[in-house]
């Protein structure tokens, strides 16, 4: 199968994690006439009561073929850790930017862990359909950040998708909005590389993240960087 392992980074309350909400419900991971609350990644209580994200949480969905791991990492400048963290595992970042608010500190910090892992960026220009947006400065805004921190050539010549998470759209075009989230999973699909094939090497595993579910009791999550797992 082909994957895309990608974090989903931005400022506090720019809108990842409802953008993370529409990429599940348009890939189809629910059933039609199943209820989706909303915030599927803020399933802590003080996330949820706070409306951030806290802890660093896995999701995928599975689109023409292709499964995309998302990581959906803190925006918040006091859980810098998880993002550092996080980073290591993915090939890729969603830079979620508000199309008025622009590139704020936390921004920063989050694009430096980024580059310093060499990750390539796709900048997502999130709420798009804001009164006074300003798409073309932010984009501006964005360029100069990354050749501030040191952006390679590669990682300047990023993608821009224009979105609105709220109403589930976005397009290549800031004067226009398509009417799903397409351009979206066709940008990660086309820019954000697939891992390296190398499943005849010895195991080398990552654990990330530790859950616990009833059920099966404790759950590491993480990266298979070589070699294969498999159930048995």
């Amino acid at each position: 199968m082909d994957i895309r392992n990608i974090a989903i980074i931005a400022h506090v309350d720019h809108g990842k994690t409802t953008l993370v909400d529409q990429l599940l419900r348009q890939s189809g991971t629910f059933r039609e006439n199943e209820q989706v609350a909303e915030r599927v990644l803020d399933r802590n209580d003080l996330e949820r009561e706070r409306g951030i994200t806290i802890l660093a949480k896995n999701t995928a969905v599975l689109y023409k073929g292709t499964r995309i791991n998302i990581l959906d990492t803190p925006g918040h400048a006091d859980f810098g850790g998880e993002v550092e963290r996080i980073m290591r595992l993915v090939d890729g970042v969603l830079l979620v930017v508000d199309a008025y608010e622009g590139c704020m500190p936390q921004t920063r910090f989050v694009l430096k862990k980024a580059l310093e892992q060499q990750l390539v960026p796709i900048v997502v220009v999130n709420k798009i359909d804001r009164e006074f947006a300003r798409p073309t400065e932010v984009v501006d805004e964005v360029i100069d950040l990354l050749i501030e921190l040191g952006a390679t050539e590669e990682q300047l010549d990023f993608p821009v998708v224009y979105t609105s998470a709220l109403r589930g759209t976005s397009s290549l075009d800031p004067e226009r909005q398509d009417g799903d989230m397409t351009a979206l999973f066709e940008t990660i699909i086309d820019h954000i590389p697939a891992p390296v094939d190398n499943r005849e090497e010895p195991l080398q595993f990552q654990v990330a993240l530790l859950d616990y579910n009833e059920y099966v009791g404790r759950i590491g999550i993480g990266r298979v960087f070589r070699g294969a797992m498999k159930t048995g």
